[in-house]
C-alpha cells in the first residue's frame, strides 16, 4: 500500500501543522539567545528580567497550544486506518497520553516558570540542577512527554499520518536540544567559574 493511502498532501492543514511544530522551538531559541546577548525583552520591561521572562513564557505557551490545535485539525483531515486491535486501540493511547502529561506537568512544577521558560537566558539561574522526578527518569521529560502525547493522539484517532508527524516532532526536538543543551551548560559554567575563589579560578583557567 502506498504512502498516499495514509497521507493526503493536498490538505493545507498538514503543512500548517508541520510549520507550527518547527516554528515553536526555533522562535523561543532565537528570542532567548538574543535576550542573553542583548537583553532586548529586559530593556522593553524597564530592566525587569522577570517580566521579560514571563512575557516569553506566555508567547511560548500560546504558540505551543496553537501547535497542538493545528496538529489535531491536520490529522482529523487525513485518512483513517486501524492501527491497533481492540482493546489496545484504547488502552495504549490512554496510557501514552497520561504518562506524557505526567512528564510534562511534573517537570514544569519542578522547574517553575523561570526554569521552564528560558529564565537562565535572562540571567535568572537556578541554585542547583533539578534531579528529582521526572528528571531522575528522563533527561528531557517535557520533550518526551510532548512527543508521547502526539503519538497518543494519532493512535486514538487512528491517523497514520499522526505518527509520521510525531516522528517529525521528535526530530525537531532533537535538533533544538543540540542548540539548547550546550548553550545552557555554557551559561551555568560561566556562573560557576565567576563564583570560584580567585586562586581556584586561576588554576582552572
Amino acid at each position: 500500500m502506498s504512502l498516499s493511502a495514509f497521507v493526503d498532501a493536498s490538505k493545507t492543514s498538514l503543512f500548517l501543522s508541520l510549520g507550527s511544530i518547527a516554528f515553536s522551538p526555533a522562535m523561543w531559541n532565537i528570542v532567548a539567545r538574543n535576550e542573553y546577548r542583548n537583553k532586548t525583552l529586559t530593556h522593553i520591561f524597564c530592566g525587569n528580567a522577570y517580566m521579560g521572562c514571563y512575557f516569553l513564557a506566555v508567547c511560548i505557551f500560546s504558540s505551543s497550544r496553537l501547535r497542538d490545535h493545528l496538529y489535531l485539525i491536520a490529522i482529523l483531515e487525513q485518512p483513517r486506518a486501524c492501527l491497533l486491535p481492540a482493546p489496545l486501540d484504547t488502552l495504549i493511547p490512554v496510557v501514552l497520553f497520561v504518562l506524557g502529561q505526567i512528564f510534562v506537568l511534573t517537570s514544569s512544577w519542578a522547574l517553575g516558570i523561570t526554569g521552564r521558560f528560558m529564565g537562565d537566558y535572562f540571567g535568572i539561574l537556578m541554585d542547583s540542577r533539578v534531579e528529582g522526578f521526572p528528571f531522575n527518569v528522563l533527561r528531557d521529560p517535557m520533550y518526551v512527554g510532548s512527543t508521547m502525547s502526539f503519538a497518543a493522539t494519532a493512535l486514538w484517532y487512528e491517523r497514520p499520518v499522526g505518527l509520521l508527524i510525531t516522528l517529525y516532532l521528535h526530530v525537531v526536538y532533537v535538533i533544538a536540544l543540540k542548540f539548547e543543551g550546550p548553550f545552557t551548560d555554557m551559561i551555568y559554567s560561566k556562573r560557576s567559574k565567576s563564583t570560584l575563589p580567585k586562586k581556584q579560578f586561576d588554576k582552572e583557567v
